[in-house]
């Protein structure tokens, strides 16, 4: 299967590449030199040139903070080159998979939030990421839109990588207690790509791994399994806090479990417990501690 991905240098473009690569998928990677979203002409040509059976949407702006005041920029990313994509997808008949967000909700929810709960997204980037789904399913007719949530693995940054170097850093290290959320493991979210491009069981998906946790818990945790798995000891304290100690440009939400209501009504496996996944990941950073 031809696959173009976008986003090909990110957090989950490198791993969709490689792992798609690596089961036997001819893979066009397109960062933003190889593609510019934002430009209809140049997807169009783009797209019309590799003559892809799916693409594989992973580009967007993800600056949650910053999207605040650049929400020009942001909705031209998230939203203009989703529909460009959309478009471009479907003119070459491609499947298109756009890799999106939990923050489409409000997370205000004392429940998981199911694929069909109503979106109802407080930041410009939510906003924006809702935009970009919107225009999917209005533009295109084989598509996937997949939600995930606090994304971890061993390209770019984010929370675990964080955590193991302040942990290291500091003397004390605080982190909220009062937001919940499904840690979701990279190699495990483009394993679920893998099965779920190869069908036509088109819709939204929320994929991430299972189980929740706080930030301070997912940080507990981290610090735990790094001395158990890598023998790494940490100076830090680690200290609860609520949101409201460390005010954000971007309002975060206080729950953003996904549940996997999709998975289970189209018989693919439940992803494993983040926890189990974590076990996984932590040896692959024993070379840079």
């Amino acid at each position: 299967m031809k696959v173009l991905v976008t986003g090909s240098r990110g957090q989950i473009g490198q791993d969709v590449v490689s792992l798609f690569s690596e089961a036997g998928h001819h893979v066009i990677a397109c960062g933003r030199r190889e593609l510019d979203i934002t430009n209809m002409e140049h997807c169009q040509q783009v797209i019309s040139v590799h003559q892809p059976e799916v693409i594989i949407h992973c580009a967007s702006y993800t600056a949650v903070d910053a999207a605040e005041t650049n929400v020009d920029e942001a909705y031209l990313v998230n939203a203009t080159g989703t529909g460009n994509m959309a478009l471009s997808a479907e003119r070459v008949g491609a499947k298109l998979v756009y890799i999106s967000t939990d923050y489409v909700f409000n997370g205000q929810s004392p429940h998981p939030y199911y694929e069909y709960d109503r979106p109802d997204p407080q930041s410009i980037y939510g906003k924006t990421k809702r935009a970009g789904e919107c225009l999917v399913q209005g533009l295109c007719s084989q598509w996937f839109i997949v939600r995930t949530s606090w994304v971890f693995g061993r390209h770019g940054q984010n929370f675990v990588k964080t955590m193991l170097r302040l942990g290291q850093e500091r003397e004390l290290l605080q982190v909220v207690n009062d937001q919940k959320g499904s840690p979701t493991y990279t190699v495990d979210l483009v394993h679920f790509l893998l099965e779920l491009t190869a069908t036509e069981k088109y819709g939204i998906y929320h994929a991430s791994n299972s189980g929740a946790c706080t930030w301070y818990e997912f940080a507990k945790a981290i610090f735990e399994k790094a001395q158990e798995l890598l023998g790494v000891s940490f100076k830090a304290r680690l200290e609860p806090c609520r949101t409201d100690e460390f005010p954000r440009a971007a309002p975060r939400p206080e729950n953003s479990v996904l549940g996997h209501l999709a998975i289970r009504n189209n018989q693919f496996d439940e992803f494993r417990h983040w926890s189990e996944a974590l076990e996984e990941f932590l040896p692959s950073m024993r070379h840079s501690l």
